[in-house]
């Protein structure tokens, strides 16, 4: 188990720490980021990662370097992209050859749509809990020039009332410009997938939502 990798970026080496759920007999390894407005142990992210390593899911989670030094703003996307291709690279040499998610909510899941687009990262499948397609309201300015060239699979799991992807049919659209992808509606679903008579504890949304991802990653699993 890798503690932490060191994110070389421009303003300096960045000590970026790993979060890891372990599997008792993992059959694939999801590496997952978080939301702009939140670090790695949000509660949905716990929720997440532990129904996900309970069912046979290794998980692990690492802040961006903005979260690491304290500030709320999310820094410039290439030292996102750094990020992502170093903490991947360090679970891939730990995996032990078993297949790798990149997965993320919000805009951890764009960073990693960006880097596998740039070829920083190349994993078995790419998980989108909440894609931010747009910032709410702007439908005119989208965020997904780079995703037809991502060459991975990718699923984008999207509540019906997120107001990130509000009209839902640009979603759709862009769904179907991508190379190898697929859409999973949650119906009533806001951008945290939070719903009207739902589960408030975020933990038992993000472990909900782990369920409704889980077939998708397992078929991805080389084992």
């Amino acid at each position: 188990m890798t503690p932490a990798v060191s994110v070389a970026l421009p303003t300096g080496t960045v000590s970026v720490p790993l979060i890891w759920n372990h599997a008792d007999d993992p059959e694939a390894c999801v590496v997952l980021a978080h939301g702009a407005g939140a670090g790695p142990e949000h509660p949905f992210l716990d929720g997440f990662a532990a129904r996900c390593a309970s069912t046979g899911l290794t998980v692990v989670r690492f802040p961006f370097p903005y979260v690491v030094a304290g500030r709320r703003l999310p820094g410039p996307a290439a030292h996102a992209v750094a990020t992502w291709r170093t903490v991947f690279e360090a679970v891939r040499c730990t995996a032990s050859g078993l297949s790798i998610i990149a997965a993320g909510k919000s805009y951890g899941g764009r960073m990693a749509s960006v880097a596998a687009a740039e070829g920083a990262i190349s994993p078995d499948g790419l998980v989108y809990l909440g894609y931010p397609l747009h910032p709410p309201g702007r439908p005119d300015r989208p965020r997904t020039e780079h995703l037809p060239f991502v060459e991975q699979p990718q699923l984008f799991v999207s509540g019906t009332r997120d107001p990130f992807v509000d009209p839902l049919t640009d979603l759709e659209a862009a769904v179907a410009a991508c190379q190898d992808a697929q859409l999973q509606w949650v119906e009533g679903g806001r951008h945290s997938f939070e719903t009207a008579g739902g589960p408030r504890d975020a933990s038992v949304v993000g472990a909900g939502i782990a369920d409704l991802a889980r077939a998708w990653i397992s078929a991805r699993s080389r084992r």
